[in-house]
């Protein structure tokens, strides 16, 4: 993955081989090739991409990348305002709003690509979590809010995840008074 990897700096939603992109709830991906096929009688590109978590191939249609939600991964100077959404005090977070009733609201925010929508998710768990248990649900939702979080984010600053993850806990330990300073972790 050395020198070819990059990450797409535009969003004009054409990627070549070597380039970085996200598939919605999946997360950052390889571009691995662009290559035709034939389909019913029609040739079809697509894009074939490998997840860098888990090291799934999808293909991807190219005329579908944007009803997919494939995009390009952050840039650096986007970073910052993710951090924001993170820091962000919620204070409607302890609602009465019943478990599967969050779970739906928050796996539509994943599945919408946005890495803001997962940086709320990943906000709003983590402090729920630190007030009261989770349910099995919910606890998976926090685990993959935050893979998708810190893996989209390393990418962007170049960092590993030890460190990136050190940064963000910082915006929920200490007396920020958004979160306690037992330094717990997701």
């Amino acid at each position: 993955m050395a020198g070819k990897v990059r990450a797409k700096e535009q969003s004009s939603g054409e990627f070549q081989t070597g380039d970085l992109a996200v598939y919605p709830a999946h997360g950052v991906g390889l571009i691995e090739s662009v290559e035709s096929r034939l389909i019913n009688g029609t040739q079809h590109d697509f894009y074939i991409m490998k997840i860098l978590d888990n090291a799934m191939v999808i293909m991807i249609p190219t005329i579908n990348v944007k009803s997919v939600g494939l995009r390009a991964v952050i840039n650096q100077k986007e970073v910052p305002a993710v951090y924001a959404v993170l820091k962000e005090k919620k204070d409607d977070i302890h609602d009465n709003q019943t478990w599967n009733r969050r779970y739906k609201e928050y796996m539509d925010k994943i599945k919408s690509g946005s890495l803001f929508d997962v940086a709320e998710v990943f906000r709003d768990l983590y402090c729920l979590k630190l007030t009261k248990d989770l349910s099995f649900g919910e606890r998976k939702l926090l685990d993959t809010s935050k893979n998708l979080l810190l893996r989209e984010l390393c990418t962007a600053l170049g960092k590993d995840e030890t460190a990136v993850w050190q940064t963000i806990e910082k915006f929920f330990t200490g007396n920020n008074g958004n979160g306690s300073s037992d330094g717990s972790s997701a």
